[in-house]
Parts: structure tokens; C-alpha cells; sequence
């Protein structure tokens, strides 16, 4: 870290042993490969994550995320950032997701990577059954003017157990995926074909969160 980061660590409380060390600019980017404008680097080890029957046995929210496809990591980490905003309890991704702890993720999402449990649903699609067996209605996002209108659904489920399924802008959800799942949409302006996904799912997190 930069020296006039220092006093700032030493009120984290970090664990005994933990080792610190004082750089320059110019070793810490040499060691970063880009400028770290905040001058501060941690590294850590990576735990394994859970996997999912395991992660929803502990679960005790009403709410979920499951992403599907999403390679953007800005958009990856808005998704994480809206889902902890609105009390989700834990975001379950594809195979094919782009790595939540990649950087430019954990940057958008302001840290909530970190501390929002996320695992992989393997094999996707059908491993989306085990949200249904553990008593999630399963909602998948879509602009396709078929689905129902996310704001009925909501008053619908109130009170109910709910993953919010998304998927990557352009293509949006597989047609497994949309097989599995009740569809809804935001309403939207004539003219607008679509929201950015983090957009959209923070439009639905909140319509469902039951944060007063």
C-alpha cells in the first residue's frame, strides 16, 4: 500500500499476522500492471464455492438472483450491487457467466461480490429444478410482450419465494432456460425494445424486496 494509506489499514482490525507492506507508486504498479489509484492492494486466498444444495440449505432469504450468460463484468457487478441493495440472499450463476471476483466486478459492484454467497448451477439448464424443489418460483426476465407483467406477478407472489432469472443483453435467456421458468416483463415506452440486464434486474429485485 501507499504510506498515507497506511492509518487507514490500521483501523480494519485485520487478524494478527496478516503481513503489511509499505511500497512507492512506482513498485505498486509495476506489481499491478496498471496505476492503482486508491493505493491499496489485498490479496487473498480464493475459497471454493459452495455448491448449490448446500448454499440454498443455509439460505433464509425470500429472494434470489440466478444470471444466465452475462460476460460484461461491469454488467456482472451492477447485478451483485442490486441484488444485495435489495436484500437478495444469493446469486446463482451459469456455467458461462464471466468470474464475479474478476476486478472490474468486484469495483462495480462495490465490494458486494464479497460478501453475497454466489455458486454455479451445474448442469445448466436443469439444475435450475432444485430452486423449484426448494420452493422458489422461478421468474424469468424477458422484453418478449407475452410475458406478464412483473408489477401483477409481484402482488401475485407477495409473500412468496422468488429467483429472479436474467440473462446476457442481446440474446437475453436460452429458450431452456425461458422453458423452466414463469416469464415477466418491465413495461416499458413504445419505441424501447429492452433495459441494460443490471437495469432491469434492479427493477424487478425491487418490485419483489421486501425491505420496508
Amino acid at each position: 500500500m501507499w504510506q498515507r494509506r497506511l492509518a487507514a489499514v490500521r483501523g480494519l482490525g485485520l487478524p494478527a499476522g496478516v503481513p503489511v507492506y509499505v511500497v512507492g507508486d512506482n513498485l505498486m504498479t509495476t506489481v499491478t500492471g496498471f496505476n492503482v489509484h486508491r493505493g491499496l492492494l489485498a490479496v487473498a486466498g480464493r475459497l471454493p464455492v459452495p455448491p448449490p444444495g448446500e448454499l440454498l440449505a443455509r439460505l433464509v432469504s425470500p429472494l434470489l438472483v440466478v444470471v444466465e450468460g452475462v460476460n460484461d463484468q461491469e454488467n456482472l457487478g451492477a447485478i451483485f450491487r442490486n441484488a444485495a441493495a435489495f436484500g437478495a440472499g444469493a446469486v446463482f450463476l451459469d456455467p458461462t457467466c464471466a468470474d464475479p471476483l474478476y476486478r472490474r466486478s468486484v469495483r462495480v459492484s462495490l465490494g458486494h461480490v464479497l460478501s453475497l454467497p454466489f455458486t454455479r448451477l451445474v448442469p445448466w439448464p436443469d439444475a435450475l429444478s432444485l430452486l423449484g424443489q426448494a420452493g422458489y418460483a422461478l421468474l424469468a426476465l424477458t422484453p418478449s410482450p407475452g410475458a406478464e407483467n412483473v408489477e401483477h406477478v409481484s402482488w401475485e407472489l407477495r409473500g412468496s419465494l422468488v429467483a429472479l432469472v436474467v440473462g446476457a443483453e442481446g440474446g437475453g435467456l436460452s429458450t431452456a432456460a425461458l422453458g423452466m421458468c414463469r416469464t415477466v416483463r418491465v413495461p416499458m415506452a413504445a419505441g424501447i425494445d429492452s433495459l441494460n440486464v443490471a437495469a432491469a434486474a434492479a427493477v424487478a429485485l425491487h418490485r419483489f424486496s421486501r425491505l420496508a
